[in-house]
């Protein structure tokens, strides 16, 4: 989040270039082997030949020219694509264009490990906890911020709970760079991964992340996932229902550990969206986790809490944060991130969804009350690629997961219709721009593809609805389409970063993550997918360091201070975890 002490406190500027000056990109974890294997070569004319030899033996194992070339609408650069899919050996290889090189890795689950990284990030930025070197390594850390003396904030003062009462609410994870946490940011999260482990239990249930939870006889995701859950049900006030919108500071913490930090802590303002992101969340890990015995007591308590904040909502329908508005009324001030959602009728939507579904898991047909919104929305929001701030494609999603799992109990066949039309719609447009692509890939073909925090919200996400349209149709179409996504993020890209702290030949050094920088560990913490290209380049007048391009797809600061193009998030490493492990459950 914008943190406007940054040049006071970051000390150092960039630790990498603007942009790889290799001018090969492919996919710097690995391609498998029977899957598509594209590359792409920057401003390096098209008449010679390509060439790839095994790293063992010396040998050429391929030779060829540009499948096709395509120029940047953007900065008029010159590309050319090679595809070497030919090639299904498992081995090391080096791919040249005669003056440059780079390594080429080729095996059967390439993902396994970005995959476990992806879900252990969440353990890295756990909230008051010990992160232990038996699990961390060499980013272990003392706890900080235990939460357990929290105050109201007087924007939250309630009859039964008066502004200064203190209450418990430790746990979660923190929510991004910042140390706070945030009930919109963490529904979202939480649900859109526990969509992901829906459709691939198989994977997931032998799935080992090595977290101090592990080998408990419940699969590693949902105990991280609980992490957050047990944090999120502290937000909820038991008297009337209402979800507190955030769990914060006044204003964002320094660049120093949590156990430094000294600002007291507040539970800020019930909303709408908290309460209807709140509710979504409990109802959907109720019906997941009620599969586990040792859950059964959380899955009634989750579903029963879930009905409360809903009729909370219901009961006050347009309570936005608005945090100007708050911060003219109430001390102190607060001035972290706002998550302020200004339309609530996709999460509605998704609410009813999530319960109604639920409901009908527990064989409870009582569920006219969200029947009856979920109808009145379903026309009212714009269906999409989820984001925090647009949740109607997680109720799409999870429909797709209950159906696909629960079938003819869910009845309603055209409301199934209809959704398969809105994702193989989305999917088959996307599709279309691929033959002429700079990047071959289905998305970053529109300047609207990049903005703040692009990596999560538009190239992973179009991933992820990807990989719904190959599970609704079985063409695998759109099994490489989301593959295409993943080499987009790990390194086949403008500007030729792997996109992922800790993986690739070439990744972000410097993320905006105050773990990162303040644990005096040279390598920041691995496994966290960064924002990525963002010709907004909202922080531009607090790094140290100016951008090197204004291009779209270019746009990209490997500096702590770039909280617009390098800062690390839980939404955005929930969309990572679900495309990658997704894939590496279908491959």
């Amino acid at each position: 989040m914008k943190n406007l002490l940054t040049l006071l406190l970051m000390g150092a500027a960039s630790l990498a270039s603007a942009q790889n000056p290799n001018p090969i990109r492919v996919n710097q974890v690995g391609y498998y082997p029977h899957a598509e294997k594209t590359a792409v070569i920057e401003s390096d004319g098209w008449a010679k030949k390509y060439v790839i030899k095994d790293v063992v033996t010396g040998k050429k194992v391929w030779k060829g020219k540009a499948v096709r070339t395509a120029t940047s609408p953007w900065s008029g650069k010159e590309r050319a694509i090679i595809d070497f899919s030919d090639i299904t050996k498992q081995g090391t290889y080096i791919l040249t264009n005669g003056k440059d090189s780079e390594p080429i890795v080729i095996k059967e689950h390439v993902f396994s490990d970005l995959a476990k990284a992806s879900l252990k990030a969440f353990y890295l930025q756990r909230s008051g906890e010990v992160i232990s070197r038996e699990y961390a390594g060499q980013w272990s850390r003392p706890s900080g911020h235990p939460d357990t003396l929290v105050y109201v904030h007087p924007s939250a003062a309630s009859a039964s709970r008066p502004a200064g009462t203190v209450i418990s609410s430790p746990g979660g994870w923190y929510d991004a760079g910042d140390y706070n946490k945030y009930i919109v940011n963490s529904g979202y999260s939480v649900s859109l991964m526990l969509c992901a482990y829906e459709m691939n239990e198989k994977y997931f249930k032998n799935l080992d992340v090595n977290i101090p939870e592990s080998r408990n006889n419940i699969p590693d995701i949902l105990d991280e996932i609980m992490v957050n859950i047990k944090w999120m049900q502290t937000m909820q006030d038991p008297e009337d229902g209402g979800v507190y919108h955030k769990l914060t500071t006044p204003n964002f913490e320094g660049f120093i550990m949590p156990k430094e930090c000294k600002q007291p802590r507040y539970v800020v303002q019930k909303t709408t969206a908290a309460a209807l992101d709140f509710a979504a969340t409990m109802a959907k890990a109720s019906r997941i986790y009620g599969e586990f015995a040792q859950y059964k007591d959380f899955a009634e308590e989750a579903r029963k809490q879930a009905r409360l904040a809903f009729d909370w909502a219901l009961a006050h329908p347009a309570v936005y944060y608005r945090q100007n508005e708050m911060n003219a009324k109430y001390e102190p001030k607060v001035n972290t991130g706002a998550y302020d959602d200004m339309n609530v009728n996709d999460e509605f939507l998704w609410a009813a969804t999530e319960i109604i579904i639920t409901e009908l898991v527990n064989r409870n047909m009582g569920v006219e009350q969200y029947y009856n919104v979920a109808m009145e929305k379903m026309n009212d929001v714009r269906y999409g690629l989820p984001t925090w701030g647009n949740v109607a494609s997680l109720a799409i999603y999870s429909f797709i997961g209950a159906m696909e799992k629960y079938g003819s109990q869910m009845g309603e066949p055209q409301v199934y219709g209809f959704i398969k039309e809105q994702v193989l719609q989305y999917a088959d447009a996307a599709l279309a721009t691929i033959p002429t692509s700079c990047y071959n890939n289905p998305g970053g073909n529109s300047p609207r593809d990049f903005f703040w925090g692009c990596n999560s919200e538009s190239f992973a996400g179009q991933g992820i609805m990807m990989l719904y349209a190959y599970r609704l149709t079985g063409n695998k179409k759109y099994l490489t389409a989301a593959l295409e996504n993943a080499d987009y993020l790990l390194g086949r890209n403008a500007t030729g970063y792997c996109y992922v702290t800790g993986f690739g030949t070439f990744s972000p050094k410097a993320p905006h993550h105050r773990l990162s920088h303040a644990d005096k560990v040279i390598e920041p913490l691995p496994g966290f997918l960064v924002g990525g290209s963002n010709p907004g380049q909202q922080d531009k007048k607090d790094v140290q360091e100016p951008y090197k391009s204004s291009q779209p797809d270019e746009s990209y600061l490997d500096n702590m201070g770039s909280y617009a193009s390098n800062e690390i998030a839980i939404n955005w490493n929930a969309s990572l975890a679900a495309l990658i492990c997704w894939i590496e459950a279908e491959e």
